[in-house]
């Protein structure tokens, strides 16, 4: 029965930017269901803060997380060493380190380059790393995870926009791309999550969740497991998830 209960069981799974937020959600949830896991972030507290709560949960062994920056490509090779020795097969990848930003005129040019390496080649760096590894087993599923921004554009974040605009335009074309190795690809895209990303303060991040104003990083982690879970003949191509009272 409890195959029935938990129809990841056994599977592989590496999370980027696992250490907080959507990434320390999704983990925690793909975990408890029996996936096995290498996540990575860039801060040491928050991974040693990560697997706290996983050792609470007795699975320890069956989580591994490192200290890399998504935005080298060195760190990349580094990242998919740990996946071949410690997850040995790789079924999915959920691609979300990503950082915020500003817009254009309140943006240095280093910043801008720094914020696309993370967000826009991370995300290509790492698909590309998964889907080699996913092709050889035959298939996998890769989760980028994006953002409302890329639909609405709001003025004041422009360089954050350019980066999930183009990831909503990547996953479009990388599931035809990979559809014919038996690899599913779907873009998730969160409204306003109350997370480190947000300019808010945690106080106010939890009284706009109460409000209906802003979701849950377990809201998304609840859709990352839906999307995960469907049958192999099902595509979950795009999901939009936003908070109720989020009207745009």
């Amino acid at each position: 029965m409890e195959g029935i209960n938990k129809p990841l069981q056994g599977k592989t799974a590496l999370i980027t930017g696992g250490t907080t937020g959507i990434g320390r959600a999704a983990l925690l949830l793909l975990a408890s269901q029996g996936v096995k896991i290498l996540f990575f972030g860039t801060d040491e507290k928050h991974l040693a803060d990560t697997m706290d709560d996983v050792k609470k949960m007795q699975l320890e062994d069956e989580v591994m997380g490192v200290l890399a920056d998504v935005s080298s490509k060195e760190n990349v090779a580094f990242v998919f060493q740990h996946v071949d020795g410690f997850l040995g097969k790789l079924d999915f990848l959920i691609n979300n380190a990503a950082l915020g930003a500003k817009g254009l005129m309140e943006t240095s040019y280093e910043d801008m380059a720094y914020v696309i390496n993370v967000n826009v080649l991370g995300y290509l760096a790492c698909a590309q790393e998964a889907a080699k590894r996913m092709k050889e087993n035959g298939g996998g599923h890769i989760i980028n995870v994006g953002s409302m921004s890329a639909d609405t554009r709001g003025g004041t974040s422009t360089v954050y926009v350019a980066t999930k605009a183009g990831i909503q335009g990547f996953s479009e074309s990388l599931r035809k791309e990979l559809n014919p190795m038996g690899i599913k690809v779907t873009l998730l895209e969160p409204g306003a999550v109350g997370t480190d990303m947000q300019p808010s303060s945690p106080e106010e991040q939890r009284e706009k969740e109460e409000r209906l104003e802003m979701l849950k990083a377990e809201d998304i982690a609840e859709s990352i497991l839906y999307i995960l879970s469907q049958p192999k003949r099902c595509d979950v191509v795009e999901l939009k998830v936003r908070p109720h009272k989020q009207i745009i």
